[in-house]
């Protein structure tokens, strides 16, 4: 009864279309999946160890609720777990209630269908990220490249949080979701304190700024780093589809290089991140 991944991250967004032609533009691959299940329409991006699940939801849910609240970009983390049930069981005895486990299904113009397992935090206990549990799913085909593998995104390197309250968060995703805590670093040169939460092959980081007096406001999520094999094929491939980028810089772990797409769809801060050659 552990949480054993990060099986895919929930961007809401109000044009499916545009952020299914930005999205592909940026990881240079296609959705392995487009489904609907009523008004709420998604498209689903399979990478190496997580998923971007795209989604433009219809008037009502917590979806449509939360977009009309806060606009387009990052809305949930899901987890897997192996045994969800056992899981739900043990977070509500660490005061983490969650939703009975209910099977999410969505439909594509096929008459396919994909089904989640899916049970919803309680979103005071988690501070204001939505986070689900997964329960068993197949495993989906990687989304295609749409060109060379080596400058396509291969995974996610790391998913950020920011919150006001540092010690909370701590003890929210390394005691209670039980994430294996790999770092805690305060630096005062980047203004801030960095928590490293290692889960199947990526990072949940946790980032406070050192000028924010700590408080009870809601953590939320903020951005992302995507891994690439070829980060100078990647940085060309992007250009050319016409992404604003920065020059490549050397990343902040050392043997890694980096760059920031400035015009990310949904306004999501992102870095690509790949080794130095």
């Amino acid at each position: 009864m552990t949480i054993t991944a990060l099986d895919h991250i929930a961007l809401v967004v109000d044009d499916l279309d545009a952020a299914v032609e930005g999205y592909s533009n940026l990881l240079g691959r296609s959705p392995d999946w487009r489904g609907a299940s009523g008004p709420v329409r998604h498209a689903w991006f399979q990478l190496g160890n997580t998923a971007l699940d795209i989604i433009a939801p219809g008037e009502h849910g917590p979806s449509g609720a939360w977009l009309k609240a806060k606009g387009a970009g990052l809305w949930g983390l899901a987890f897997a777990s192996d045994d969800v049930e056992a899981e739900r069981g043990r977070l509500a005895r660490l005061s983490i209630p969650s939703t009975e486990l209910m099977p999410i299904r969505t439909k594509n113009q096929a008459g396919e269908a994909r089904l989640w397992p899916t049970s919803i935090l309680d979103l005071d206990a988690t501070h204001g990220v939505t986070t689900f549990l997964i329960g068993e799913t197949p495993d989906w085909p990687l989304a295609p490249a749409t060109g060379d593998e080596a400058a396509a995104v291969s995974g996610l390197d790391h998913v950020v949080v920011s919150t006001r309250h540092p010690n909370r968060a701590a003890a929210l995703y390394g005691a209670r979701l039980g994430l294996d805590f790999r770092l805690d670093r305060t630096n005062e040169a980047w203004g801030s304190r960095l928590m490293f939460f290692k889960v199947g092959g990526l990072v949940v980081e946790v980032a406070h700024r050192l000028k924010d007096e700590p408080n009870d406001d809601p953590d939320s999520l903020w951005g992302l780093t995507w891994r690439v094999p070829d980060i100078d094929a990647a940085h060309a491939r992007m250009t050319a589809a016409g992404l604003q980028l920065s020059e490549i810089r050397d990343g902040r772990k050392p043997g890694t290089r980096v760059f920031t797409i400035k015009d990310a769809p949904a306004g999501v801060p992102t870095l690509i991140l790949g080794l130095a050659t």
